[in-house]
């Protein structure tokens, strides 16, 4: 599925809001658009080329925070524990 490169396609497109109805702005629709979908294809290039780096913590609670510590210290663009 891609979410994090389907998200950054997303903003490369300026299709940031996301629609769960059939039509031109839902998943399928924009796998439809060619400028859509050479962005998707460009993230997914853009992910495949980062340097991931991980921390392990076991136990639930501790995890949820620390990811929320993290995001919050780092100030990262794309863990805003938005509920959709």
């Amino acid at each position: 599925m891609a979410a994090f490169a389907f998200r950054l396609a997303r903003e490369a497109t300026g299709n940031l809001h996301p629609s769960y109805k059939k039509g031109k702005d839902s998943r399928d629709g924009l796998m439809e658009n060619s400028t859509f979908v050479d962005a998707f294809t460009a993230a997914k290039f853009r992910i495949r080329q980062m340097d991931l780096r991980f921390a392990e913590e076991s136990d639930p609670l501790r995890q949820t925070l620390l990811e929320v510590y993290v995001a919050v210290v780092l100030a990262t663009p794309y863990n805003d524990f938005d509920n959709h």
